[in-house]
């Protein structure tokens, strides 16, 4: 996990909020709240989170229908997502799945589990977030380097002439 490591609290419960927000204290993170659905969309745009903590039944939009508008976004998709609910019905955990979440937890919820979750999934984004960047790299000098194919005719020989 980097300092830099951003996370968005997504619960219109005010005392969710706060338990959340104490039980990562302990993480060297920063914290931003969203108080609905369409507040954590908007929120994600500005603050630009690591990790998601999402509640599911919140108003204007549930976590289900949040969760997959931001996965199926390009600029989103690799957004940690922990689904944080009070539902732990099989179908629940189906709908929280199709709808892209990375894991889920329920509620009420346990600190050592939270904060064990949230390490792996912060670390887990920060080795894809390495692994995209070093993508990204290889792919600019691949770009610069040209074309590498050995019977392209306009490929500069290795040869002396």
């Amino acid at each position: 996990m980097t300092a830099a490591n951003r996370i968005l609290i997504a619960d219109d419960n005010e005392a969710n909020v706060e338990l959340l927000e104490a039980f990562l204290a302990g993480i060297e993170c920063e914290v931003d709240v969203a108080v609905n659905g369409q507040d954590t969309l908007d929120k994600v745009a500005s603050f630009q989170p690591d990790l998601i903590l999402l509640d599911v039944m919140m108003p204007k939009l549930s976590g289900f229908e949040v969760c997959k508008k931001l996965k199926e976004h390009p600029d989103t998709r690799r957004i940690m997502i922990l689904m944080v609910t009070a539902l732990n019905e099989l179908g629940d955990i189906e709908r929280a799945v199709a709808a892209g979440t990375d894991d889920f937890l329920s509620k009420p919820v346990q600190k050592l589990e939270l904060l064990k979750r949230v390490q792996n999934m912060l670390r887990l984004k920060d080795v894809e977030d390495e692994n995209e960047r070093l993508r990204q790299y290889i792919q600019d000098m691949e770009d610069q380097a040209g074309p590498n194919d050995p019977s392209d005719p306009d490929r500069p020989s290795d040869r002396p002439s």
